[in-house]
């Protein structure tokens, strides 16, 4: 009989003080520490593109725009995250006695990979759901123009709409903002 080794469970108390000191990211998912991955151009050129959309379409109004290092908290899950980009309506609410992770989210985009796509469309996407604030939910493929725009509608109902080829125009709901795949995609070759 071949053992399996026992993986080591944290508290989220624990994560979080090792969290501060690291050098690279984690995510904490229930007891487990997760570290992040690096990600390929093609997504850091896909994010920082959402990114910079979104923070001129919301420029001066009540919206703080956060990609890759804004760690949310998640707690009906016991699981804080670290999305591509998010986007939190002001004032943005911090987790009782932390200076440096979120609670309020209305709006969050994850760059699929090969790797994490299965994950950012099942399992991540139910966790986001449990949070009260959370209203439309972006998954953008970083290898081909494709995006996944989650909507929710009511209680336990989201409306999936997908966009394909530069054409495409997609019309957020929870903020007032339009993006063009064209432009999302301008720095990215296929």
């Amino acid at each position: 009989m071949v053992a399996t080794p026992q993986t080591k469970t944290y508290t989220a108390e624990e994560y979080l003080a090792l969290e501060v000191e690291a050098e690279t990211r984690s995510e904490y998912r229930n007891g487990e520490i997760v570290l992040m991955t690096g990600g390929t151009p093609e997504h850091n050129a896909v994010a920082s593109a959402l990114n910079a959309l979104l923070w001129h379409g919301l420029r001066r109004k009540p919206y703080q725009v956060f990609v890759t290092d804004q760690r949310l908290a998640i707690p009906m899950h016991n699981t804080y995250a670290y999305p591509d980009v998010m986007v939190v309506r002001k004032p943005v609410e911090l987790q009782a006695g932390r200076k440096d992770t979120v609670t309020n989210a209305i709006l969050i985009a994850e760059v699929l990979s090969n790797s994490t796509k299965s994950y950012d469309r099942g399992d991540k996407f139910a966790i986001y759901r449990t949070i009260p604030t959370f209203q439309e939910y972006l998954l953008i493929d970083q290898y081909q123009p494709h995006v996944e725009h989650h909507v929710k509608q009511g209680e336990n109902q989201w409306l999936l709409t997908e966009y394909d080829g530069s054409q495409a125009m997609i019309s957020l709901s929870s903020v007032p903002v339009e993006i063009a795949i064209a432009d999302l995609y301008e720095n990215v070759e296929f």
